[in-house]
């Protein structure tokens, strides 16, 4: 009976996860489908571009929530199992990249699923695991995102952070060690959603956000080069 329950906390995980806040905000403000601006993902970077920044605000704060229930209602199935607090927050992330709510057959047939970059929900399971992991993440990726203006750099930084956090607090014996493997697969699992971006951001060619120091100082080398 208590596999079974921690299963099932899994299983609750990936379905909170593959709720399409971003899809529904935006389609009740706007009547768009997310799925076809710009990146065509559902968290709230793509919301903001979509309907405007409060747009792109509660789908975040709502993705972040994600995460952090999953955790939260696994703690209230099993106390003492670390594993199942970590497995759960991993299987919102997972739905929240691949929603079982929004899967389509592709031109080819073959079915595909849709969904986000994962960087809302990891941030808010690492929340779940240890609350204080908010302000520290949230102001490592917003410095990221509002200096270099890149969404997905800042959201691997979500995951890089989580890491650090964790291993310097278990080292210090303040959580289980087992904390630090949610780091390390969130963060794989953003960069492997984010494979499009990376090749982008190699090429040079990745998309830059205009409300940033790296987008101003872009925009001002431009209209340097017009002058």
């Amino acid at each position: 009976m208590p596999l079974l329950m921690d299963v099932v906390a899994v299983i609750l995980g990936y379905i909170l996860g593959s709720i399409p806040f971003g899809l529904l905000i935006v389609k009740l403000k706007t009547g768009k489908d997310l799925r076809t601006v710009e990146s065509g993902r559902t968290g709230g970077t793509n919301a903001v571009r979509a309907a405007g920044f409060w747009a792109g605000l509660l789908t975040a704060i709502l993705d972040i929530l994600k995460g952090a229930v999953a955790v939260w209602v696994a703690k209230s199935i099993d106390p003492a199992n670390y594993i199942i607090h970590v497995l759960a927050p991993i299987g919102t992330i997972l739905g929240h990249n691949y929603s079982i709510f929004m899967l389509e057959r592709s031109e080819s047939g073959k079915l595909k699923f849709r969904g986000g970059a994962g960087g809302a929900p990891a941030l808010g399971g690492a929340m779940g695991l240890w609350l204080p992991m908010f302000p520290i993440v949230f102001t490592a990726g917003l410095l990221v995102w509002i200096t270099l203006g890149m969404a997905s750099v800042a959201t691997i930084t979500v995951g890089l952070c989580v890491i650090i956090v964790f291993a310097i607090r278990a080292s210090m014996n303040l959580i289980p060690w087992v904390y630090i493997l949610y780091g390390v697969i969130a963060e794989l699992l953003l960069i492997w959603a984010l494979r499009p971006n990376i090749q982008k951001l190699l090429s040079g060619n990745e998309r830059v956000i205009k409300y940033s120091l790296n987008g101003w100082l872009r925009a001002r080398k431009e209209k340097g080069k017009t002058q």
